[in-house]
């Protein structure tokens, strides 16, 4: 049971944290590029182990680069509470992706210390690796291999356009970790993240409660032709594989529209070679990313794609390989741990709303392992992936309040050397 109405966090303190991690990586327009295991990345983290180490956790970082500070519980053979998101960006992000369901977990930290609060279960802050999947694909990799989702081998192994491995790179930014990835009981596991999307705002609404995330689908396409002189070589007999390409962006996009309003198609990359201006293209790399909260539907989306494809490469003459490289399913958060949030919004009289997360987070992997549940806030304009999103800070502070109690509603309490919570200073902590 958690007491005291004024039992909140210090919402200042919190958006100052954020605006200094945000200098690490800024862009001329306001947002962040700390792509995953660059040396930006490795500041960002150094910074939030700094922290993490002032305020009296201990670190610990695993094979995957994950880190975990690790404020103890007055039993702390108990398995822990755990929240976190990542430090890793986009590179055109902003400065709340990820970083915000970071350093809100060490807002709680700071609280429960200036509070003096002992909680019964040890209370920990993750830093997953590799989430945005921007550097290294799959996305969301070091929480799946957490989950199981993934094997060690496959995930050290994954490479960036330019051959380096995640696991040379955690070598290199000095994160390779020695501790087993996974394979230990979490409690529960809380993620506070930005909506990424416009409901909550449109709707006035502070706190989305949200029960479960959209199943996704993510593929690699290699689509060839043949290279050949753009002036002699007639248009009849061209085998021209960035017309192929084309012609499945179309097919994507329409896909994405006959499963609409849920259902979401996107082609967001594409490689062209030898992308030279007076020759043919003879190959393509390029990515679709599907996704409905319907298992069904997100089923029949791949179906429909895989036929288009092969009618597709046959009209324009080209092959066309598909390999998918993430499959997660449409999958609901944990009963209790969503009440937990639920309850602290409406014990502090914020406006709420149930949501489904229309993106991937780490906490869609760790669900698999932990009974798990999300606090979104709104961001302005629903934009994110982009350097001009943005937040208020009185939404910063109330999810990070609703943070609080819903993990001192999974911690438990022990003992407080303070008998009644003493308001917060600056933001106020009500609606």
């Amino acid at each position: 049971m958690v007491e005291g109405h004024n039992l909140g966090i210090d919402g200042d303190r919190l958006w100052d944290s954020l605006m200094e991690m945000a200098k690490i990586g800024a862009t001329e327009k306001g947002g962040n590029c700390r792509l995953a295991l660059t040396d930006l990345d490795r500041e960002g983290r150094d910074l939030f182990v700094r922290w993490c180490e002032e305020a009296g956790c201990s670190i610990r970082v695993d094979r995957m680069g994950n880190i975990f500070a690790r404020r103890p519980g007055r039993d702390d053979s108990l398995a822990p509470v755990m929240t976190g998101s990542h430090l890793d960006t986009q590179p055109t992000g902003g400065r709340f992706d990820g970083v915000y369901g970071v350093l809100a977990g060490l807002e709680v930290v700071r609280t429960l210390n200036d509070l003096e609060i002992e909680t019964e279960r040890p209370v920990e802050v993750a830093v997953w690796t590799n989430e945005e999947g921007s550097r290294f694909a799959p996305s969301m990799i070091a929480s799946g291999v957490f989950a199981g989702v993934f094997d060690l081998d496959y995930g050290l192994a994954c490479a960036d356009q330019d051959g380096r491995t995640i696991g040379e790179e955690l070598e290199r930014i000095g994160y390779a970790g020695e501790e087993p990835c996974g394979g230990r009981e979490i409690h529960a596991f809380f993620e506070t993240h930005i909506e990424q999307g416009p409901i909550l705002e449109a709707e006035d609404v502070t706190i989305g409660v949200v029960t479960g995330a959209q199943g996704q689908k993510w593929y690699e396409l290699e689509i060839k032709g043949q290279e050949s002189h753009a002036g002699p070589t007639p248009m009849p007999v061209r085998r021209d594989a960035l017309l192929g390409a084309a012609r499945i962006v179309d097919l994507v996009n329409r896909i994405g529209l006959d499963h609409a309003p849920t259902g979401c198609a996107t082609v967001g990359m594409l490689n062209v070679h030898p992308n030279s201006r007076n020759v043919i293209p003879g190959r393509v790399f390029m990515t679709i990313d599907f996704r409905h909260p319907d298992p069904d539907e997100l089923a029949a989306m791949d179906r429909e794609m895989r036929a288009g494809v092969a009618e597709i490469a046959e009209r324009s003459r080209v092959e066309a390989k598909i390999k998918q490289i993430m499959d997660l399913a449409p999958l609901p958060f944990d009963p209790a741990c969503v009440e937990a949030v639920s309850k602290g919004a409406e014990a502090l009289g914020y406006s709420l709303r149930a949501i489904v997360s229309g993106a991937g987070h780490d906490a869609c992997n760790i669900s698999r392992v932990a009974p798990t549940a999300m606090i979104f806030i709104p961001c302005i304009d629903g934009i994110s992936h982009n350097e001009i999103e943005d937040a208020k800070p009185e939404w910063i502070h109330a999810g990070g309040n609703v943070l609080l109690r819903a993990m001192l509603d999974r911690a438990g309490r022990g003992r407080a050397l303070r008998c009644h919570a003493r308001p917060r200073a600056g933001i106020r902590s009500g609606p």
